[in-house]
């Protein structure tokens, strides 16, 4: 998706201007308090939905802070993302009880029915796929969240039948 088009529906230049008004809206509020980076990233990130390289140069201009330190802290902290997310975030716990209970497995099935890797997000933006190191539910392992919703126990033949509810929920 290119970064002059709006993340939410891909076209509207409304839309963009909206999200960079409220940006700079978030740099003024944050401008001279100290330590401030993390909470405005936090804050641009709620905007536009990641943190592309347009936005980090914003902040930096901003906040004047080097370009090299936004982009160090977003790429060292897992919150923080480079790539658009999907509507419904889907992570695939791969602690060691959900990987032993076959997490690997179902996160290569997820990878087959969306047709994406980890850390990509569908065309049509509704799923991105990321894998994570513990959700700490391991009695329920394994475990995938999709956004909020933690689904347990699962299996391989689970997957499809978890993302059509989601999808069934969009065509309504």
């Amino acid at each position: 998706m290119s970064e002059n088009k709006c993340c939410c529906c891909g076209t509207a230049e409304a839309c963009v201007d909206e999200r960079d008004q409220k940006l700079q809206e978030i740099i003024a509020k944050y401008k001279d308090v100290r330590g401030a980076l993390i909470p405005v990233l936090h804050e641009a990130q709620e905007v536009y939905g990641y943190l592309p390289m347009s936005v980090q140069k914003k902040i930096s201009e901003g906040l004047d802070v080097p370009l090299a330190e936004i982009y160090g802290v977003v790429t060292f902290y897992t919150q923080f993302s480079l790539k658009p997310k999907g509507k419904y975030k889907i992570n695939v716990c791969m602690g060691t009880a959900c990987y032993v209970k076959g997490s690997g497995i179902i996160l290569d099935k997820l990878k087959e029915k969306l047709g994406i890797e980890v850390g990509e997000c569908t065309e049509d933006g509704l799923f991105s796929l990321d894998a994570c190191r513990c959700i700490g539910a391991c009695g329920l392992a394994p475990v995938i969240t999709i956004n909020e919703d933690v689904h347990g126990r699962l299996n391989p033949d689970d997957v499809e039948g978890i993302i059509e509810s989601y999808t069934k929920t969009e065509n309504k």
